[in-house]
This record gives C-alpha cells, structure tokens and sequence, in this order.
C-alpha cells in the first residue's frame, strides 16, 4: 500500500543520513566544532525517548537494528535495565551526513519521569536543539509541558516527533481519517503549551514596560478598561509552532526504526510517480 511504501522510504532515509561509521570518523569530525551539534531527547516517561534513541544509534552501526528498542543501550545502569526507565541522562556522539556535510550529533537521551527533572533541565542547558517525543495515543502530558517549558526558557529550538504511530493502527484499528483527525489533536495540544507560553513571555515584557511608566496613567483616569492582550496581535508568533509543512514535525515509530517528515514525503512521492 502507500502507507506501507511510505514507512519503507522512511527507513531509507534514516540509513543513508546517518550512515555507519566508525571511531576514525568520529575522531577527525572532533576537530570541527563548526559542524558539532548537542541535541537532546525530552518527553514524558514511556513516550518512547530511549527507543528512539537505539533507532538512532543503529542507524550508526553501533548496535543492530533488530536490537533497538529492546537492548535500551543508553540505559547503561543495572537499576534502569531493571526498573525499565531511564534515570539519569547519558550522551552518545553520532555521525550525520546531509547536503555533502559530515556532523557529530551529541545526542543526549534525559529520562522523563517527574523524580528525575533536575537531569533533564541539566541536559537542555547543554544542547543547542532538543527533540520532543509524543505518544501519539497518550497525547502531551504533564511532564511533556515541562519539557516544552523547559526548552523555552533555554532558548532552544525544538523539534516534535510524534511516536507510535503504529499504535493507531494495530491497537485502535482507527481508519485513514480517524487518524489524522487524532494527529491534529496531538498538534494542537502541543501548540496550545507553545501558544501559553509565548503569550506570558509577551505579557511578562508588557508588563516590565508599564512599569518603568507613571503610575498615573490615562487609562486610569478615564474609566477604560486596561488591555492586557495588547501587544499579542502585533508580535509575528508563527515560527514559534509546529506545523507539518515547515518541516519541524515528525511522524515515526521508534520500535520499527521508522520516521518521516511531510515536504521529504512529498517530494518522494513526486520522484516515484516520475520514475
């Protein structure tokens, strides 16, 4: 089917960006802190973050693909293979090629559970991106807003990846437009923390302004009622959401080592029908 061709290009695509590598390559991309990237995985416990993580390092040669999800390699403590959550942050150094340029990703996997948010607020601080997974079943949850929150205040930008895709259709046995319309719902949700987010950074900065003013203000004097939104409609917000067309939203199923964003998936489909 499409759908099925479409996760079957997903997997190429991630092989040949990331590529095998070896400890030679590695050494020498050392040498270029120009093309070092420090990119963190944030979500909410059992969305998926490790997983994602053992697809990503796979696609490295470092471990087999029929191991990811399962060996769970940067849980490198005996409490974590046991207790089967991640509780203290760990990095490992990949290689990534794209447009003729080789890059080491530092990638950082932080756990998600709420016990342990000292570490994930460490690892942002670090990282110059973060990816952020969601349980497309579950939705955005309350760590999930922290870590959105937590990529705000760091200033860094961050990238959604909706997971478990699969779970749509083995589990839920949803239709085609069932869901999409549930995908949008995972959109705007995450949107909707942005949206606050952004909204009291605007009021916070309103307000730092008011009051370096007089005290006796017109407002005051003739009975208006003072406008908080003031400000909002005139401060361009849209590169601030994650939308589908701009290229900052996956789609994917870490387990089956699977991913794709909509304008590579357009442009596949283009290519196919030509060819």
């Amino acid at each position: 089917s499409g759908l099925g061709l479409g996760w079957s290009l997903a997997a190429t695509r991630i092989e040949v960006k990331m590529g095998h590598t070896n400890l030679e390559n590695v050494v020498d991309l050392q040498k270029n802190t120009a093309n070092i990237r420090n990119i963190c995985i944030v979500a909410h416990v059992d969305h998926g973050k490790t997983t994602l993580a053992d697809s990503l390092i796979a696609s490295n040669g470092i471990i087999s693909h029929r191991l990811a999800g399962k060996l769970r390699y940067m849980d490198s403590r005996e409490d974590e293979q046991i207790r089967g959550i991640t509780m203290k942050s760990s990095s490992i150094s990949l290689h990534f090629n794209t447009d003729n340029q080789e890059y080491l990703i530092n990638l950082i996997d932080s756990p998600g559970h709420v016990d342990f948010a000292s570490e994930v607020s460490t690892a942002v601080r670090v990282c110059d991106g973060a990816v952020v997974v969601v349980d497309v079943v579950e939705g955005v949850c309350p760590q999930t807003r922290a870590v959105l929150r937590q990529a705000w205040l760091e200033n860094i930008r961050p990238v959604l990846v909706i997971n478990k895709i699969d779970r749509l259709i083995i589990e839920l046995k949803l239709t085609p437009l069932e869901a999409y319309i549930q995908l949008q719902k995972i959109l705007e949700q995450v949107n909707a923390v942005t949206g606050s987010l952004f909204t009291s950074k605007v009021l916070e900065s309103r307000e730092e302004m008011d009051v370096t003013r007089e005290p006796t203000s017109d407002w005051k004097t003739s009975g208006q009622i003072y406008d908080w939104s003031a400000g909002l409609e005139e401060t361009d917000d849209s590169h601030l959401y994650f939308a589908p067309e701009q290229g900052n939203v996956v789609f994917g199923s870490a387990i089956d080592g699977w991913g794709f964003r909509i304008p590579w998936y357009s442009q596949s489909c283009q290519t196919l029908s030509v060819g």
